[in-house]
C-alpha cells in the first residue's frame, strides 16, 4: 500500500536508517506479525500511560481528523484502507456528531450564506 505522508513524518523517515523496504519491521528485520505488532503496541501504549486504545482506535481517530479538515470520505477511505461505509459509519457513531468545532465551522458557513442572502422567516 502507498500512502503519501505530510512533510514532518517524510522528513522523519528520511532521516531514519534504512534497513529494507518495509518501514515496520521487528528486531530481526522481518515484518511484524499480527501477534507481535498488537504485542509492541502495547508496549508502546503503556510507555505512554495510554490505556483501554488499540491501534484501531487510532485508526479511527485518523478517520475523525481527516474529515474535520475537509478530507472526503473517499480520501479518507484511500488512507485509512477503511471501506465507504466503514468510514461513514465511524464518523456517523462516534465522531462527528460529539465535535464542537464541527459544529461551530457549520454556524459559521451558515451565517456567511445568510449574510449574502438573508432569508425572511413568514413572508
Amino acid at each position: 500500500m502507498v500512502i503519501p505522508v505530510a512533510a514532518p513524518l517524510k522528513a522523519a523517515l528520511d532521516a531514519t536508517p534504512k534497513r529494507g523496504p518495509i518501514i515496520v519491521i521487528s528486531t530481526t528485520g522481518r515484518p511484524w506479525t499480527p501477534e507481535g505488532f498488537r504485542a509492541q503496541f502495547a508496549v508502546a501504549r503503556k510507555k505512554a500511560g495510554i490505556a483501554g486504545l488499540t491501534f484501531n482506535d487510532l485508526r479511527g481517530t485518523a478517520v475523525t481528523r481527516l474529515a474535520l479538515v475537509g478530507c472526503t470520505e473517499p480520501e479518507i477511505a484511500t488512507i485509512t484502507g477503511h471501506s465507504l461505509r466503514d468510514v461513514r459509519s465511524i464518523l456517523d457513531a462516534h465522531y462527528l456528531h460529539r465535535d464542537v468545532e464541527l459544529a461551530r465551522r457549520a454556524i459559521t458557513k451558515a451565517e456567511e450564506i445568510t449574510s449574502y442572502a438573508p432569508y425572511v422567516c413568514g413572508s
